[in-house]
């Protein structure tokens, strides 16, 4: 009546794949909201380059596509993109 070994083994192994799985799977998701958080804070540094650049009549839209590459290059960003905006 007692477990024996192979049952012990099998719930072992089925944990550890459980933990292996789950870990994969919280990966993505991690890096999904590190995108949009940094989708946000790159929203704002645009909305602050049009607040003080309106001054000097610099601008960039903001979307999504502008938020996330701020977002993902920082200050980088904005400087590509005001070159992009300037060259195109």
């Amino acid at each position: 009546m007692g477990f024996e070994l192979s049952v012990i083994l099998a719930y072992a192994i089925g944990l550890i794949l459980l933990y292996v799985v789950g870990w994969i799977l919280l990966i993505p998701i991690k890096w999904l909201v590190k995108l949009i958080w940094n989708g946000i804070i790159g929203g704002i540094m645009l909305l602050m380059l049009n607040f003080i650049g309106g001054f000097w009549g610099i601008y960039l839209a903001i979307n999504p596509v502008t938020a996330l590459i701020t977002g993902l290059l920082g200050v980088p960003g904005v400087i590509l993109l005001l070159i992009l905006k300037y060259i195109v």
